[in-house]
């Protein structure tokens, strides 16, 4: 007992002269970084052991990294006139525990098939990990989970508003895809596009090229596509599996290298940033951005592959499954219209009205405000950069806003609905938007629990340093994957790997003779890697945002959707390996690894997939 006071009667004393601020988790193998705040200046210098190693202290405060070796409770102390006083005691908690939230949203998706509560257990969970391991913060980590984590996902304390821009703007083109749907647009374009896509093939086909044109943005795409097409694709028999799978594909993969997208800014944006803090002037964000779309192996041969598998009409795996059973079911998808069309918040108009300039100015006014939204928000020497250099989340709220507008004044100048009807339809689309923005909220939560446990930091860790330079595209693209599909966030992965590549990159060519014309290439294929990789993680994880918007504006089962295309994923993600990144780190030239890459799509695609039946309307919709 005595010693127990002498002990406590210690700390309070030197916690009142010297005081550690520290990460509230720290995890064994990982760095951690602590402020040291020296109160009486009398002290210094003075030494500091951290798990028996010693850190000399200089200044009234200084920042120290100390990477544990092992988890448990460790002593922060100070020897004072030969006496040992502690200044405080941490835990420290396995780097295992890193992976363990996300691991459980993604075991729970798949056993139970629902996002929602996947999501939310694996939020708890973390938020358990992150307060310590007892009976009491069990029921503290639940209401945390809530007020700390979700809550603050939606406004961050930093006043980031990008999250709250994303939930208005999808919410406000759920409104106007409700209004199109009511007023006739919609059937205006499916009953245009039907007088040529009256078989299955055509209509996949007329869905990937919408999705392609629409490039500008993959939410945007997403939601305007889906839900506009999937009409005709359920009356043509195509599976709600394989329409998200087309749009999935025709979203992310076209947003990346598109040479001006709502993708490009925050890219661009990013390596700017990496290459002005190495103080490199010979080299832009954008140029290097357009020297590495030639080696964005993924995103290339997943719109290749996409359009390969409509073109020869063979499928495998699961989404053969699913697309035999469409082609076979008519109830589903022909019948039971309506049924399918309410179930999966698409919404009917009982108005017999259809004019596709209802839709298609909507669309187009979308894409034109956006594109101004980037330019004056945007600043630069050339056009490019001007573009790149926009903000993008200002430009689809006002694009969004301009479109709810433009499609309120055309039903009401054509006389098609009253005031009161056109207020209700964009209300039915604001709703339809209800389940995918509590899904979004919460994978957000999700992915500011994978920060604090630093989920990332345990992946690179365990990938090592220690590589060949010509297999740095290769190791960084597997470790943006495994980022993303932990995380489900895309954005977020990359602006967590693109400030660490670039240096990387860089150091390591210094080490084997320098940045030349012979090796340059390893950094445009590395920053390519990164964004590949961040697009293939963010396709095949269920937590992801694109994939969840993509599931639901196609009216999929999520996890259905998740199931049909992790195959094609995994098959593309590991042919753009061996084909693309492992033989450009060694010298094989871009354009030979991107033939290698359509040439053994074909041959695989040839030797597993089935031939599925090509349906073909008896009447028009």
């Amino acid at each position: 007992m005595i010693k127990l006071l002498v002990f406590f009667i210690a700390s309070v004393y030197s916690f009142e002269k010297i005081d550690v601020i520290y990460p509230k988790v720290i995890l064994s193998g990982l760095k951690s970084e602590f402020i040291v705040e020296i109160q009486d200046s009398s002290l210094i210098p003075i030494q500091i052991n951290i798990e028996n190693k010693k850190y000399l202290i200089k200044d009234i405060e200084q920042v120290i990294s100390h990477t544990f070796k092992k988890a448990g409770f460790f002593e922060i102390y100070y020897l004072d006139d030969d006496t040992y006083k502690v200044i405080d005691e941490i835990s420290v908690i396995s780097n295992i525990l890193s992976i363990f939230p996300t691991f459980i949203a993604i075991f729970i998706a798949l056993i139970t098939k629902q996002a929602i509560p996947a999501l939310f257990l694996g939020i708890w969970c973390g938020s358990f990990i992150i307060n310590g391991f007892s009976f009491y913060n069990i029921f503290k980590s639940l209401f945390e989970s809530f007020d700390k984590y979700i809550i603050q996902s939606i406004v961050p304390k930093d006043g980031d508003p990008s999250h709250i821009t994303i939930i208005f703007f999808s919410m406000m083109l759920g409104g106007m895809i409700g209004i199109v749907n009511k007023n006739g647009g919609a059937k205006g374009i499916v009953k245009l596009i039907t007088k040529w896509s009256y078989t299955s093939r055509r209509g996949q086909l007329s869905t990937v090229i919408f999705g392609t044109i629409f490039f500008i943005d993959d939410y945007a795409n997403t939601l305007i596509v889906g839900n506009t097409i999937k009409p005709l694709t359920d009356k043509l028999r195509i599976s709600r599996e394989k329409l998200a799978y087309i749009i999935d594909t025709t979203a992310a993969p076209i947003a990346c290298i598109a040479l001006i997208s709502t993708w490009i800014g925050y890219e661009v944006g990013l390596i700017n940033d990496a290459i002005s803090k190495l103080g490199i002037q010979n080299m832009n964000g954008y140029g290097i951005f357009l020297q590495s779309i030639k080696y964005s192996f993924y995103p290339i041969l997943s719109l290749y592959f996409v359009y390969l598998i409509i073109i020869i009409r063979k499928d495998f795996g699961p989404m053969y499954q699913a697309e035999n059973k469409a082609r076979k079911n008519q109830i589903n998808y022909n019948k039971n219209l309506k049924e399918n069309l309410e179930k999966s918040n698409t919404f009917k108009s009982d108005n017999s009205y259809t004019n596709p300039l209802n839709a298609i100015l909507p669309i187009i006014i979308v894409i034109l405000i956006t594109f101004y939204g980037l330019y004056t928000t945007g600043y630069g020497n050339s056009l490019y950069e001007i573009f790149g250099n926009g903000d993008p989340y200002l430009a689809l709220t006002w694009a969004s806003i301009g479109g709810v507008f433009c499609s309120v004044v055309i039903t009401l100048f054509q006389n098609i609905l009253t005031l009161n009807e056109i207020i209700e339809a964009w209300y039915e689309g604001l709703k339809s938007m209800l389940y995918t923005m509590i899904i979004l909220i919460l994978a957000w939560a999700l992915s500011s629990i994978t920060e604090i446990l630093k989920t990332t930091d345990f992946f690179i860790t365990i990938l090592g340093n220690r590589i060949h330079f010509g297999l740095l595209p290769t190791i960084i693209f597997i470790v943006a994957a495994l980022t993303s599909f932990s995380t489900g966030t895309s954005w977020g992965t990359m602006g967590i790997l693109m400030p660490l590549t670039i240096p990387l990159v860089i150091s390591i060519l210094d080490l084997n003779g320098g940045v030349s014309d012979t090796n340059i290439h390893i950094l445009y294929a590395s920053v390519s890697a990164v964004l590949s990789g961040s697009v293939w993680g963010d396709h095949c994880s269920p937590i992801s945002d694109t994939t969840i918007l993509s599931s639901t504006a196609s009216g999929c089962n999520h996890i259905s959707h998740v199931k049909t295309q992790i195959p094609y994923a995994l098959v593309v993600g590991l042919i753009s390996i061996l084909f693309g990144l492992v033989p450009i780190g060694f010298g094989v030239s871009w354009w030979i690894c991107l033939l290698m890459g359509f040439t053994t799509l074909i041959i695989i695609l040839n030797y597993f997939g089935k031939t599925i039946k090509n349906y073909s309307l008896e009447s028009e919709l």
